[in-house]
């Protein structure tokens, strides 16, 4: 008979413990303390697999182990586990995001970036080029293109797309205006979203779209006629569901996509 029900198995799922590391603190906290051999019979675990799992969930700090022998482990306060296996985390990330905050500044970065730069001169377009699923994820590649615009970014999007680009880009969008880019932003139904606006015409034009003349709702950025990234999906899907496509392909950029741009901008108007 399973100890714990799916719905409580599937919320452990989500904090990113995996079936193993589910099973086996489950079957421990019924056991309060335990062996792993024990705790694999329990908990129908290879017992190969049960020391290291059970390992895992030590060090992050969800049951403590006792010196003995045999080895035995010993069950945590569930919210006390998760507690202690919250700070941990955050102690790990932090720890991480200083690293990466060494390496960005160390010698090292500069020998990526050559190897990356060597490694784009040998490769066509169609293999600078791919899909980003989520939403989080293609924000971060609109993020990524505006901190490295030298000359224009020119976007068409839509209300819900302008609140996106105030909410988490708008900083972005400031540094790259004062260094000298053009920022040209064609949306429809502007007029929805009036605070965004107001702070987005500080570091970019802004322009809206006439539903009868221009009757577009879709979502595209392009950066210096060079990279973009077009939107596959409509907004109201879930973040999760979000589909984008994105390429560095001149050719796509300045040739196609920056005269579509050209179109859209002189069929608009100012807010």
């Amino acid at each position: 008979m399973a100890l714990a029900s799916n719905k409580t198995m599937d919320a452990l799922k989500g904090i990113g413990l995996n079936l193993y590391e589910r099973k086996l603190w489950v079957a421990l906290l019924a056991r309060g303390t335990s062996t792993a051999g024990e705790l694999s019979e329990i908990a129908n675990v290879p017992r190969s697999r049960s020391y290291d799992i059970l390992q895992s969930l030590a060090e992050k700090g969800f049951v403590i182990a006792q010196p003995s022998k045999p080895l035995r482990y010993v069950a945590i306060q569930p919210k006390e586990a998760l507690e202690r296996a919250k700070k941990k985390l955050e102690e790990n990330m932090r720890s991480t995001l200083d690293r990466m905050d060494d390496l960005k500044a160390s010698p090292v970065i500069k020998e990526l970036s050559e190897i990356h730069s060597k490694g784009l001169n040998i490769v066509s377009p169609e293999e600078i080029t791919g899909a980003l699923k989520g939403k989080y994820s293609v924000m971060q590649q609109i993020g990524s293109m505006i901190k490295t615009a030298n000359k224009k970014i020119n976007i068409v999007t839509t209300a819900e797309g302008l609140n996106d680009l105030y909410e988490n880009h708008m900083n972005e969008l400031k540094k790259a205006s004062e260094r000298g880019v053009r920022v040209q932003i064609a949306a429809s139904g502007a007029e929805k979203v009036a605070d965004a606006i107001k702070s987005l015409t500080s570091v970019a034009e802004v322009r809206t779209l006439n539903a009868k003349d221009m009757p577009i709702a879709g979502r595209f950025t392009v950066v210096d006629g060079k990279e973009l990234v077009f939107s596959l999906t409509d907004h109201k899907v879930h973040d999760t569901q979000h589909m984008a496509f994105w390429s560095r392909s001149e050719h796509a950029a300045g040739n196609l996509m920056d005269p579509l741009f050209k179109m859209i901008w002189e069929n608009s108007k100012r807010v």
